[in-house]
C-alpha cells in the first residue's frame, strides 16, 4: 500500500518550475524565428548576397537552386547554355569533318578522280584534326554526361578550360591547315577546270547528296578555319559566366589566351608566305606577343629535333645567357672573367605515350630523350640554331661553390657551355631541371658522383 501511494505521487510538470518553463519557451520562440529570418535572408551560395526570396513548399523542392540568388540563377543558366553549345557545336564541326571525308576524299580516292599527292595537297592533314575532334568530343561529352548522373544539372563540375589546355595539341594542328588552304583551293580550282569528271562529281554531289546540304566542298573545307576562329568567342561567354570563385575560371582564361596567341601566330606566318588572307584578329598586348614569340620558337625546336608533337614535352624555355670559357679557366678566374651571350634556350623532353587517350597520355611516361635547343635572339624576322641540339645523355651538369650564379654543361669529349639567368633563383632552376634528365639518360650515371673530373669536389655540388 505505501509503495502504491508513493507511486501514484509523480511530478506532472517539466520538473523546472513554471516561471523556467515560460522563459524556456519564450527563447525558445525568438530563437524560431531568428531561424526563420536567417532562413528567408540566407547568403546566396555563389555570390554571398543575401536578397533571397522568401521560400515556399513549392520552392523547397529544388534546394540546390533556391540556395541562389537571382543574378547567380540567371549566370548558371547562362553557363549551361555556353557549354552546352560548346559542345554542340564541336560536334557539329565533327560532323562536318566526316563529311569532307566519306562524301568528297574517299569516293574521289576509290574513282581515280585524283592522284595521291593531288589528294593531300586539297585536304592537307584533315585525318589529324579528325582524329583530334573525336578525342576531345569524346572526353566533353563523358564529362557532360558524369556530371547529369551526379545530380549536377547546372554543370557546374564541367571544366570546359581544363580540357581544353588537356588538348592544345590541336592548335598547331589547325596551323597546319589554315596555313596550307590558299594553295589547297587554288589547286581544287585548277583541278576543277582541267579534270571534266572532277567537276560533274562535284557539281553532282551538291545537288543530290542530301548528307552536303547543298553546300559545295569549298564550303566544307572552310569548317576548321571557322571553328578555331570560333574558339575564343565560345571561351569569352563561359568566362563571362563563371565566377572568378570557380575552379575552372583561370584554365579558361589562360585558354582563351592560348587560342588568340595561336591566331596571331598563324596570321603572322601567313603575311610571311605573301597570303592577303588573315584569320579573324584579336587585339594584341604583351603577353601575347610573347607567347607568339615562344610558339614560333617550338616550332623551330620541334623542326630541329623531328620529334612527333605529341610525344614531346616542353619543361622549360626562356632567355638565358651563354659562355663558353677555355679549359679550365672558369674554375680558376669565376664567372666575372666570362664573355656571356643573349640566348633562347628551350628544354624538351621526348615522353612514351601511356596510352592512346590524350588526357591520360599527359600523365609522365618513360623519358626517351632530352635536349637543350639553343637559339640566337630574333634576327631578320627569323630565329636562327646555334648549334645542333645538346643531348642531355651525353651531358654532365655541375655547379662550382665560387660561382653559385652560373651552372656548367660539359658535352662529353666535345665543349663546354657556362649559362645563367639574370635571376639567381631561376638560374638554381635551371640547372636541378638540366641536372635531373641528365642524370636519368647518362651512360655515365653510374661513375662516382656523376662528375665531369676531380676539379668539382663532392661536397660542393649544389644538392
Amino acid at each position: 500500500a505505501t509503495r502504491t501511494k508513493s507511486a501514484d505521487v509523480e511530478r506532472a510538470d517539466s520538473g523546472i518550475g513554471q516561471m523556467p518553463a515560460r522563459k524556456w519557451r519564450s527563447r525558445a520562440s525568438e530563437t524560431l524565428s531568428s531561424l526563420q529570418a536567417w532562413e528567408a535572408h540566407r547568403p546566396c551560395t555563389d555570390c554571398g548576397e543575401r536578397d533571397l526570396p522568401v521560400e515556399t513548399d513549392v520552392q523547397n523542392c529544388n534546394q540546390r537552386r533556391a540556395d541562389l540568388c537571382e543574378k547567380c540563377r540567371k549566370r548558371r543558366t547562362e553557363r549551361k547554355e555556353s557549354v552546352l553549345e560548346f559542345v554542340n557545336t564541336e560536334a557539329s564541326y565533327g560532323e562536318d569533318l566526316r563529311i569532307i571525308k566519306e562524301e568528297f576524299y574517299l569516293p574521289m580516292q576509290v574513282a581515280g578522280l585524283l592522284s595521291q599527292e593531288q589528294l593531300q595537297g586539297i585536304f592537307s592533314n584533315i585525318q589529324e584534326l579528325i582524329d583530334l575532334n573525336e578525342n576531345f568530343l569524346e572526353i566533353l561529352q563523358e564529362e557532360i554526361d558524369q556530371a547529369f548522373d551526379q545530380g549536377d544539372d547546372d554543370l557546374m563540375t564541367v571544366c570546359i578550360g581544363e580540357i581544353f589546355l588537356e588538348f592544345v595539341n590541336m592548335l598547331p594542328a589547325f596551323q597546319t591547315y589554315c596555313l596550307q588552304q590558299s594553295s589547297s583551293v587554288n589547286m581544287l580550282n585548277a583541278l576543277e577546270k582541267e579534270k571534266e569528271l572532277l567537276r560533274i562529281f562535284l557539281n553532282v554531289s551538291q545537288n543530290d547528296n542530301t548528307a552536303l546540304r547543298r553546300m559545295n566542298l569549298r564550303s566544307f573545307l572552310m569548317a576548321p578555319l571557322q571553328r578555331v576562329t570560333k574558339y575564343p568567342l565560345l571561351l569569352s561567354r563561359i568566362i563571362k559566366a563563371t565566377t572568378e570563385y570557380h575552379p575552372d575560371h583561370g584554365s579558361l582564361r589562360e585558354a582563351k589566351s592560348r587560342i588568340e596567341s595561336h591566331l596571331e601566330h598563324i596570321n603572322m606566318k601567313t603575311k610571311q608566305e605573301g597570303n592577303t588572307w588573315t584569320l579573324r584578329s584579336f587585339r594584341q598586348d604583351s603577353k601575347k606577343k610573347r607567347e607568339v614569340i615562344n610558339i614560333e620558337m617550338r616550332e623551330t625546336a620541334l623542326k630541329t629535333v623531328g620529334w612527333l608533337r605529341e610525344e614531346t614535352r616542353f619543361v622549360m624555355e626562356g632567355p638565358l645567357q651563354l659562355a663558353q670559357p677555355p679549359d679550365g679557366q672558369w674554375v680558376k678566374k669565376g664567372s666575372k672573367t666570362l664573355k656571356f651571350q643573349n640566348m633562347q634556350v628551350l628544354l624538351l623532353v621526348n615522353m612514351k605515350r601511356v596510352s592512346e587517350s590524350s588526357l591520360e597520355s599527359a600523365e609522365p611516361g618513360p623519358v626517351k630523350d632530352a635536349v637543350l635547343v639553343l637559339i640566337r635572339d630574333k634576327n631578320n624576322g627569323k630565329f636562327h640554331l646555334l648549334r645542333e641540339p645538346l643531348r642531355l645523355s651525353n651531358c654532365i651538369v655541375s655547379t662550382d661553390p665560387d660561382c653559385d650564379d652560373t651552372f656548367e654543361l660539359i658535352e662529353i669529349r666535345r665543349e663546354a657551355f657556362v649559362f645563367r639567368d639574370s635571376d639567381r633563383a631561376r638560374t638554381h632552376h635551371w640547372f636541378r631541371q638540366i641536372r635531373r634528365y641528365s642524370r636519368e639518360l647518362g651512360s655515365w650515371k653510374k661513375r662516382r658522383n656523376a662528375l665531369p673530373n676531380i676539379m668539382i669536389s663532392t661536397p660542393h655540388t649544389r644538392p
